[in-house]
C-alpha cells in the first residue's frame, strides 16, 4: 500500500497523465461537437449523415462514446505504461528505491497497480465528458436527447466497462513491459506504438495468427452481440476482423497478456543491473 499510495500522488501530479487522457477526452469533444455544428449541413448521402449523428443520438452515442474511448484509449494506455515505466529507469528512481532496500518486483508491481488505477479512472472521465459533449452537440443538431435514460443501455454499461478497461490495462502493460525491457521511455513508446500499429497491418496477410495477439485479443473481448463492437484495443482492425476470437475466449487471453507481461517486467527487473 505505501508504494501504490506513493505512486499515486506522484501519477496524479504528473504532465503525462493529464496530457494523455486530456486528449483522449478533448479529441472526443471536438469530434462530438463538429458532428452536431455540422449535421444541418448539406451534402453527403443520408446513411452518411445518419452514421455520423449517432455520435450524438442516445442511445447509440453510447456505444460510439465507448467505442471511440477503448478503441484510442487503448494507443495512449500503451504510450502511458512505457512513459512511466521507462521514466524509473531514466530518472533513476528505481535506483533509488532498490538503494533504500525496496524489493525489485513489489516496487515494479506496485508502481503498475497505480498506472492501473489511473488507467482505469481516465477512460471513465472522459466517458462522462464525453456524454456531456454528445448532448451539446446533440443541441446544436436539433436531435432529441430523449434516450439519454434508455434502461437497456444503461444496464449494459457497467459490464462494458469492465471489460473494456481491463482490455485497455493489458495494452498499458505490454506498454510498461517493453519500456521496461528497453530501460527507455521513448524506446518504450516507439516500440509500443509499432506493435499497436503493426498488428493492424499484419492482419491482413496473417488474420489467423494476429487474432491471439495482445491488441486483436483486447479488441475481440470487448466485442458484444449488444453492442457489435467497440472497436476496443486498436489493433485488430480492417481485414483481421473476421478472424477475431469469440469474445469470452478473448477475455480469457487477455488475462494471460496482462499476467504475462507482468511478470516478464518483475523477472527482468530482479535480474537487471541497475547502474547510472
Amino acid at each position: 500500500m505505501r508504494i501504490f499510495g506513493s505512486g499515486l500522488r506522484k501519477l496524479s501530479r504528473r504532465l503525462a497523465t493529464w496530457v494523455t487522457f486530456g486528449m483522449l477526452a478533448g479529441l472526443l469533444v471536438l469530434i462530438e461537437l463538429a458532428v452536431g455544428a455540422t449535421a444541418n449541413r448539406t451534402g453527403g448521402s443520408a446513411a452518411q449523415r445518419a452514421a455520423a449523428l449517432s455520435l450524438v443520438t442516445f442511445p447509440t452515442a453510447y456505444d460510439s462514446i465507448l467505442s471511440f474511448l477503448l478503441g484510442l484509449g487503448g494507443l495512449f494506455a500503451v504510450t502511458y505504461g512505457a512513459a512511466v515505466a521507462g521514466s524509473e529507469w531514466t530518472w533513476g528512481t528505481l535506483k533509488n528505491a532498490v538503494a533504500r532496500g525496496e524489493s525489485r518486483s513489489r516496487y515494479v508491481l506496485g508502481s503498475f497497480s497505480t498506472i492501473t488505477t489511473i488507467i482505469a479512472i481516465g477512460p471513465v472521465a472522459a466517458f462522462a465528458i464525453g456524454v456531456i459533449a454528445a448532448i451539446i452537440g446533440a443541441n446544436l443538431a436539433g436531435v432529441a436527447t430523449s434516450g439519454l435514460s434508455d434502461s437497456t443501455t444503461l444496464g449494459r454499461l457497467p459490464s462494458q466497462f469492465v471489460r473494456g478497461g481491463i482490455a485497455i490495462i493489458e495494452e498499458g502493460a505490454l506498454g510498461f513491459t517493453i519500456a521496461t525491457l528497453a530501460r527507455s521511455q521513448l524506446a518504450g513508446i516507439g516500440a509500443g506504438i509499432a506493435l499497436y500499429f503493426g498488428e493492424t497491418f499484419a492482419g491482413i496477410f496473417l488474420p489467423d495468427v494476429i487474432k491471439y495477439l495482445p491488441f486483436n485479443v483486447a479488441n475481440a473481448a470487448v466485442r458484444t452481440g449488444n453492442s457489435g463492437g467497440f472497436g476496443g484495443g486498436g489493433g485488430g482492425g480492417g481485414a483481421a476482423t473476421a478472424a477475431l476470437l469469440d469474445a469470452d475466449t478473448a477475455f480469457v487471453l487477455v488475462f494471460v497478456w496482462l499476467i504475462g507481461a507482468l511478470v516478464v517486467s518483475a523477472i527482468f527487473t530482479e535480474r537487471a543491473e541497475i547502474s547510472g
